[in-house]
This record gives structure tokens, C-alpha cells and sequence, in this order.
């Protein structure tokens, strides 16, 4: 995993040990990656592990000005968008959250409506800054990055596995 997969991608690992259901878990909080989640069909376990790099992840400036907390969002009246790759959402996501991961975003974006409020949510803020810059330099003025997002949202989720 450290040389053949970059920074972000997500790795689906197959077991059919039940103890994996632990111990990639702990592997993959030891080593600083996110582990996405599970599912199990018949006697196989998917696991889902997204690359991660924590030290810099967390060193990331965070530049977009305009901004909202996790609380904020039980409030709010907009779309929230969420940036993160699709095993990701799959897995935890706000509900009615509409899904473009940012890799996408440029080219989905008339999917987006600029009058209305765009709060921007990934796992930790820093796609999201990145996702609520690009909508702001192509005219989007009512868009919020969502700090510090999926990675300590305590509200209700929705899976679609």
C-alpha cells in the first residue's frame, strides 16, 4: 500500500477472517489511514481503507474564508454537498446530501444552483476548502466549507451499501 496506491484512493481488501473486522481497523488507525467500512456478503468481508497521510492532511491551510460547523448544518436551509469519494459516502453520509466527489466537481457543477446556499462537506475540511474555492471562482457567492466535517459529525447518517 505505501508504494502502489496514492494518497486518497480507496483499497477494498477481501477476508474471510472475522477477525479482520478488528484488526484492520487497528492497522489502519495505526498506520494514520482511514478505514472507510464494511460489508459482508455470504462468508466474504469487504473492507474499504482509504490512503491517508495525517501529517499532512492536518497541516493543509485551510483557506476559504467563509465557513460553518457540523452544528450549523442542523439549521441550515441549501444543499449540502458532500466531496468525498463514493465509498466514502457510501458508507456515512448526511442525509439528503448530494454526492460529487471532487474530482468531479468541475464538471458537474451546473447540477449546482448559485442562488442557493452550498455547504461543502468532506472528512476533514481540507476538500472541502478546496471544493468551496473552485465553486466560488466560477460565481457560486453562498457557499460555506463545513469544519471539520465527516471525521466528527455526530448527527445522523444514511448509507446507501
Amino acid at each position: 500500500m505505501e508504494k502502489e496506491v496514492q494518497e486518497g484512493q480507496v483499497v477494498e481488501i477481501q477476508a474471510t477472517d472475522q477477525g479482520s473486522k478488528a484488526d484492520l481497523v487497528a492497522w489502519a488507525k495505526s498506520t494514520g489511514h482511514q478505514y472507510i467500512g464494511l460489508i459482508e456478503e455470504g462468508d466474504v468481508l469487504f473492507h474499504y481503507i482509504r490512503k491517508c497521510n495525517p501529517e499532512k492532511a492536518d497541516a493543509t491551510e485551510k483557506t476559504f474564508t467563509q465557513t460553518a460547523s457540523n452544528d450549523d448544518l442542523a439549521n441550515v436551509t441549501g444543499t449540502i454537498l458532500d466531496v468525498r469519494e463514493a465509498a466514502e459516502y457510501a458508507f456515512g453520509h448526511i442525509p439528503g446530501a448530494l454526492s460529487m466527489p471532487l474530482g468531479e466537481l468541475e464538471e458537474r457543477m451546473n447540477e449546482l444552483n448559485k442562488n442557493e446556499a452550498i455547504y461543502v462537506i468532506c472528512r476533514t475540511g481540507t476538500r472541502s476548502d478546496l471544493a468551496a474555492q473552485t465553486l466560488a471562482a466560477n460565481g457560486f457567492t453562498n457557499v460555506y466549507n463545513v469544519l471539520p466535517g465527516m471525521s466528527e459529525w455526530q448527527g445522523e447518517t444514511a448509507q446507501e451499501l
